[in-house]
């Protein structure tokens, strides 16, 4: 009985932020025998865009906690659109658990949840975002740590919990809850830019942004793809239609 009752909550509370469509289901694709197998989870968490804080425990031994769902689906928002997706219990363990072993008291949260628009955005101007990426499905946490980052993406990846990015120059890790691969993303190289004692030093970012590349006419050091050369294209051809 008291499982159902936390099915109902799950669900009504919910509503109130994904609509008539929402139900506990969307939360976790794991079997509801949460009584047998949940235990109290809680994370403490920053948004680095809108400066809000998560600090609680938003699973106990019965399961999700209705109101900290909520909470959560709000703090994880595309802050761009101001629109809230769905949030699972599985990525939100996965985080829990790599902040736990990394030995930080919380994370910085960089991108969440977003929607089609904001994604479509993001490709167009930085290289590596996925067309179909998790974070459109509220799967996918990137994060950031004050220290321990290095390991905590190593810690990641021996988890095989799911999808595990690690972007050093970038300084996050990408987490989602789908399945399981791993990446690197390193656009730097050292550069031969000398200093006043003729050493070497600084460092080059090879990030994919067409705009820039369109008005400045500099072609990035490597290959593009068949996508950004589209881009790129698309770009010109705005510069071209403004006069310049």
């Amino acid at each position: 009985m008291l499982l159902k009752r936390r099915d109902f909550l799950l669900a009504t509370g919910l509503t109130l932020v994904f609509g008539r469509a929402a139900s506990a289901r969307i939360l976790t694709d794991e079997p509801f025998i949460f009584p047998a197998r949940s235990i109290a989870r809680r994370l403490s968490l920053k948004n680095n865009a809108t400066g809000e804080t998560f600090d609680g425990t938003y699973r106990d031994a019965i399961g999700p906690i209705p109101s900290a769902m909520v909470d959560l689906a709000l703090f994880l928002r595309d802050h761009r659109e101001n629109v809230s997706g769905p949030v699972f219990v599985e990525t939100l363990d996965f985080l829990a658990d790599v902040i736990e072993h990394a030995g930080v008291p919380r994370a910085t949260v960089l991108s969440a949840y977003r929607t089609k628009k904001t994604n479509e955005m993001l490709a167009s101007r930085i290289f590596g975002v996925a067309e179909k990426s998790k974070h459109l499905e509220g799967r996918a946490i990137d994060i950031t740590l004050d220290k321990n980052l290095s390991p905590a993406a190593k810690i990641a990846r021996k988890m095989a919990r799911g999808g595990v990015g690690w972007y050093p120059d970038n300084h996050f890790i990408h987490l989602d809850s789908g399945p399981i691969r791993n990446w690197v993303v390193d656009y730097s190289e050292r550069t031969t830019v000398a200093g006043k004692d003729g050493t070497k030093g600084g460092r080059v970012f090879h990030v994919f942004q067409p705009r820039k590349i369109a008005n400045s006419g500099k072609a990035l050091p490597r290959p593009l793809s068949v996508k950004e050369r589209l881009q790129l294209q698309r770009a010109l051809a705005k510069k071209q239609a403004r006069g310049g």
